[in-house]
């Protein structure tokens, strides 16, 4: 069953990171995953959004398609604004609430869930590097795209050896802020 995910930001967020390691766990784990990523050429600051498809079969279109999408995470309003309408009717976006400001319309139309990733990433883990773990975090939590402990090994073997036991901690943050806010 293909799956299709949008995380959006700004250059600089790490959401195309996070993209990549969900679809290398994918991969990984022995089914197909591709993540296509727009970015403006303004490379820090820019609209960044990148669109991750998985599925068990081949993946012959590497995009997601518009209204289809069930899953977004935003961690920046300019790109929130731009890329909101590729979720479909009732689909789930999270956002940070720092810096994402849905209308009433949109949550009339989505379930939004409102997570303080960067707040999360900066404080609690004390790396704001780390806001693409969180992020990551969530959207394996909130979606069940794929067992949580494959994508966690995903990113283990892709962040560097010196920030390992920070990224763990923001993948359990990130999880325990999912987990609460679905409650």
């Amino acid at each position: 069953m293909r799956r299709q995910l949008r995380f959006t930001g700004v250059g600089g967020q790490g959401v195309l990171l996070a993209g990549e390691i969900l679809a290398a766990a994918k991969i990984a784990a022995g089914g197909y995953g591709v993540k296509a990523a727009t970015y403006t050429s303004q490379v820090r600051g820019g609209a960044t959004v990148v669109d991750i498809l998985l599925d068990d079969k081949e993946i012959l279109f590497p995009y997601a398609i518009d209204g289809e999408i069930e899953f977004m995470l935003s961690v920046a309003d300019l790109s929130y604004q731009q890329f909101k309408g590729g979720v479909k009717e009732g689909g789930i976006i999270v956002v940070d609430p720092d810096l994402v400001h849905p209308t009433d319309e949109d949550r009339a139309k989505w379930k939004i869930y409102e997570i303080p990733i960067i707040r999360i990433a900066k404080y609690d883990v004390g790396n704001v590097v780390t806001q693409s773990v969180v992020a990551l975090a969530i959207a394996v939590t909130m979606t069940k795209v794929m067992p949580a402990d494959e994508v966690l090994e995903a990113m283990l073997k892709k962040v560097p050896p010196k920030v390992i036991d920070a990224n763990k901690k923001a993948w359990e943050l990130g999880t325990k802020a999912a987990k609460a806010a679905m409650a």
